[in-house]
């Protein structure tokens, strides 16, 4: 199980949480909350003292449990897909 301890020590060498959750076996979300106390989500009010705390991050730890949603505007393999349907159907061929 992972303790403050051991998070802050990894935090200590330079280790973003991403990487320590991994070494540890458990969300980078998870230890941040082990390392600091407090909830990555950005849940309820952080006061100054609290923001004082070893491995606080400044800004931005919402992004440890809610990393960033890819949505490509574009897929190849849909193109290719949507190519042969098209192909297939012949709605597009002239005669018809």
């Amino acid at each position: 199980m992972a303790s403050k301890e051991m998070v802050l020590h990894l935090v200590g060498q330079g280790r973003g949480y991403q990487e320590i959750g991994a070494e540890l076996g458990i969300p980078a979300g998870q230890a941040y909350l082990v390392g600091t106390g407090l909830p990555a989500d950005g849940g309820g009010t952080v006061t100054r003292a609290q923001r004082q705390r070893p491995g606080v991050l400044p800004s931005r730890s919402q992004a440890l449990v809610n990393p960033r949603e890819a949505n490509p505007t574009s897929s190849s393999r849909v193109h290719d897909w949507m190519r042969e349907r098209a192909h297939a159907d012949g709605l597009g061929r002239p005669g018809r």
